[in-house]
């Protein structure tokens, strides 16, 4: 009865293991199949070392790509088991929206982009900032709420980057940028008259799309904040620029992958992005007229204060 128990195993076992060389190639492959995803979800979750030359997050795929190989070999005689299994989870997870073969493909394009493409970060000490000028009215001139602004913005919308697809928890950005795209193609720098300041409210700046560099943020921080954006202004010595709220290194590492490969190629090719890291590590990217990209160059300049609107 042993014996007849031992014959049906291995029976099992030749039927379904894969002969020579196919074995190895199939394990290859379900490596890097594996271990990407594992790679982004250990990269996501782990404290980054920021080393030289990404040398932390080298060190971390192979530790997994080596791993996961020694694991396949030890399971060589159900390896077809192993693909099938591993194939239905991601088709599971594509078919209900939820981590698939495009969320694969995505994840793996945007961290490998920005590997090869650092971002270039400039942080705010928030404890010297000074009061912001003119604070009540520039809130007052930032009309989000008005029917003008918002129309633009959509306008906007609809004019650029319609049609990217794959990018759902990212629409609002995207649109943000298509905003972004509108204004600064169209924006003629026009100086304030030499008595004073003159500080327009976006629903007039929108008439010609002209004014100076408070006017373009104004109406950048209304039209962003009128689609469900998060604007903010700096401000430094004799210059106002918006900025727009990334979120995590995770949100960034994809708008860098949007901006370089997708929205932006042109404008930003051999290019950095700019931005700054708040006291509570949210990325800010620069939308400022000078810029050509989302995250363009800074105007080099001390920051001296930053009003967020929330």
């Amino acid at each position: 009865m042993i014996n007849f128990k031992n014959l049906n195993l291995q029976n099992i076992k030749q039927r379904f293991q894969v002969k020579k060389p196919w074995d190895d190639v199939i394990i290859f492959i379900l490596n890097i199949l594996i271990s990407i995803p594992a790679f982004i979800i250990a990269h996501q979750n782990l404290i980054e070392l920021n080393w030289v030359l990404n040398l932390d997050r080298i060190l971390l795929f192979l530790f997994i790509l080596i791993t996961t190989q020694l694991v396949l070999r030890l399971l060589r005689t159900i390896i077809i088991f192993c693909m099938i299994l591993y194939i239905m989870m991601l088709f599971y997870g594509t078919v209900l929206g939820n981590y698939g073969f495009e969320s694969v493909y995505e994840d793996y394009d945007s961290m490998i982009y920005t590997m090869s493409d650092n971002p270039n970060p400039q942080d705010i000490i928030i404890s010297k900032l000074l009061p912001f000028p003119n604070k009540s009215e520039i809130l007052s001139a930032i009309e989000y709420q008005n029917p003008k602004v918002r129309n633009f913005a959509v306008m906007a919308i609809n004019k650029n980057f319609k049609n990217v697809k794959g990018y759902t928890d990212y629409r609002v950005i995207i649109q943000c940028f298509a905003v972004f795209k509108e204004i600064n193609s169209r924006w003629n720098y026009v100086s304030d008259p030499k008595d004073g300041d003159y500080i327009a409210t976006a629903s007039e700046s929108l008439v010609y799309l002209s004014g100076d560099c408070d006017d373009h943020s104004i109406l950048m921080a209304a039209c962003v904040r009128a689609i469900g954006g998060t604007p903010r202004l700096i401000h430094t010595k004799g210059h106002i620029y918006p900025e727009i709220l990334i979120g995590s290194m995770k949100d960034l590492e994809t708008a860098n992958y949007l901006i370089k490969n997708i929205l932006f190629p042109k404008e930003s090719y051999g290019k950095q992005l700019h931005y700054h890291i708040d006291e509570r590590n949210q990325i800010w990217l620069n939308l400022d007229y000078t810029a050509k990209y989302p995250g363009g160059p800074f105007m080099s300049e001390e920051i001296l204060g930053a009003l967020t609107l929330n």
